[in-house]
């Protein structure tokens, strides 16, 4: 009747630290969807503006020059801006993306902290066993 009982108490130890990681998973994977929605949207919300601007600005900029002989060297001088200004975003973005931690971090934690102790369970109960066995031995 006592192994019955601490099967079933073991049993729902278990079921209860498995439904303890689940819903870790499930609340990390939260986050981890709004956080990419935010993020999608800010990118495609700067992308607009920032395009909306670039359009206006160069438009004004061969307007001005258009009438001198330096409108070719105006035109260049904006390519040359945008595509410093794109790089540098893309590097800003490749930086903000490698310096967040990797998703469902706290979970894989906890999971390796659940496979410490069941490994130090397994040994303290295989030292255990052993040590049983070879204690009627010495009574011999």
């Amino acid at each position: 009747m006592a192994l019955a009982q601490s099967i079933g108490g073991l049993a729902g130890t278990l079921v209860s630290i498995v439904r303890t990681r689940i819903e870790l998973f499930s609340l990390e994977a939260s986050e981890q969807k709004g956080h990419l929605i935010k993020l999608v949207c800010m990118v495609l919300g700067g992308v607009l503006f920032l395009t909306l601007a670039i359009v206006a600005l160069s438009l004004l900029v061969v307007l001005c020059f258009w009438s001198t002989e330096y409108r070719y060297l105006a035109l260049w001088l904006l390519v040359l801006f945008y595509v410093v200004l794109g790089l540098g975003l893309l590097l800003a973005v490749r930086r903000a993306l490698i310096s967040e931690p990797a998703p469902f971090a706290a979970t894989l934690d906890e999971l390796r902290r659940d496979m410490a102790t069941i490994d130090r369970l397994r040994e303290s109960v295989s030292g255990t066993s052993g040590a049983d066995a070879s204690a009627p031995a010495e009574r011999l």
